[in-house]
């Protein structure tokens, strides 16, 4: 318990010290002097006191004692990562002062909301089975809240690929009007003037001096080191689990209908695309980003892991179960129209029988990772 309260005695020792120091070019009479001085060493005990009482109660249980180097435990069949933590060396302290930040409500406008709150690991990271994520002051978006799991294998970042760097991600639902709305000037405010993370800061990066590169560090260390890759079809790639025959059967249409986009072991090309979705009136795609017309409508592809854990379902989540999503895909072409937006390979949908459905979505299901939902170095750290 010393290692908590020691720093903060030197520093009120330090504080009333230079005020003692002040007070001496005024050369003021001994008796005067003797009054002050006695009345600042009483100041100064009583200070360390109450800041020793607040501290104890206020303190994180998670340990923030050990500069412990970070190892990420990745598949050989996954691919490579887009982003390994070079010039931000994945340590154990700095991965708990991201996860701290990560559930801060005090990193929107109006503390209320934490970039946990619309990525919640009970959800795999997503938003709370909302079709678009509400904001601050209640403020409604208009996108459903992509999962943030395995993102240092991404090479851009939300629906419309608008950040291209692990470390920049946060600040677009920082700064957007309609989630969190705060700038980074305030945000470095905040933490700068909080009673604990200088501290905590300082330990990590070597300096109480928080800045905004420091920040996004912190925040990439906790969500980038976020992996998931326990699933049981993990586990039957590894030999560890053996698939049922409907699964493996809807393995087999999946590889047949929808891995040319959802390719690869994260079941994503990166690519952007537009499926053959209506235009809702409220989103543009990625050519909100590009201005290219080519890509009105288009969108990420998204990863497919932990699909059953994270409805619903596409960037504006207007399908609230994976039947109505694979019904969609269907009927494009055939009794639902296919826009002229629409790529050329969905442009006919996908054939599909029920049973082919049914199967498909047997096998999505083995794609959910259940100990990322109870891993406990994911969660919320706990005050007391």
């Amino acid at each position: 318990m010393h290692q908590c309260w020691l720093p903060i005695l030197l520093e009120v020792f330090l504080l009333i010290t230079c005020t003692i120091n002040k007070l001496q070019p005024f050369r003021l009479s001994g008796e005067t002097a003797s009054f002050i001085i006695r009345k600042m060493k009483a100041l100064k005990y009583l200070c360390i006191l109450l800041l020793y009482f607040f501290y104890s109660c206020r303190k994180v249980t998670d340990s923030f004692n050990t500069d412990e180097k970070l190892s990420l435990e990745i598949p050989a069949y996954f691919p490579q990562p887009k982003y390994n933590f070079e010039g931000n060396p994945l340590t154990r302290e700095g991965f708990e002062l991201g996860r701290r930040l990560f559930y801060d409500p005090i990193l929107s406008i109006d503390s209320s909301l934490s970039c946990g709150s619309c990525h919640a690991q009970v959800h795999a990271f997503a938003d709370h089975n909302v079709s678009v994520s509400v904001g601050v002051f209640g403020r409604k978006g208009t996108r459903n809240a992509l999962p943030t799991f395995n993102l240092i294998f991404m090479p851009l970042f939300n629906w419309d690929g608008g950040v291209n760097h692990i470390e920049m991600q946060p600040t677009a639902p920082l700064l957007n009007h309609d989630e969190m709305d705060i700038t980074m000037a305030e945000v470095l405010r905040r933490l700068r003037n909080h009673p604990e993370y200088p501290k905590l800061f300082k330990r990590v990066f070597g300096t109480d001096e928080i800045s905004a590169r420091d920040f996004l560090y912190a925040l990439t260390q906790f969500q980038g080191a976020i992996i998931s890759s326990d699933s049981k079809y993990d586990k039957y790639l590894q030999g560890k689990a053996q698939l049922t025959a409907e699964e493996l059967e809807g393995l087999a249409l999946f590889y047949q209908h929808c891995s040319s986009c959802h390719a690869g072991p994260l079941q994503t090309d990166f690519a952007f695309r537009s499926n053959g979705l209506e235009w809702n009136r409220h989103e543009e795609g990625r050519y909100h980003i590009t201005l290219d017309s080519a890509d009105f409508q288009k969108f990420r592809t998204p990863s497919l892991r932990n699909v059953a854990l994270t409805r619903p379902y596409m960037h504006d989540g207007r399908f609230n179960t994976l039947q109505a999503v694979l019904d969609h895909y269907s009927e494009l072409g055939r009794s639902k129209p296919a826009p002229d937006y629409t790529d050329p390979k969905l442009k006919d949908g996908i054939p599909l029988s029920e049973s082919d459905k049914e199967k498909i979505i047997a096998f999505l299901h083995t794609l959910s990772d259940f100990s990322l939902l109870s891993n406990s170095n994911y969660s919320e750290p706990r005050l007391k």
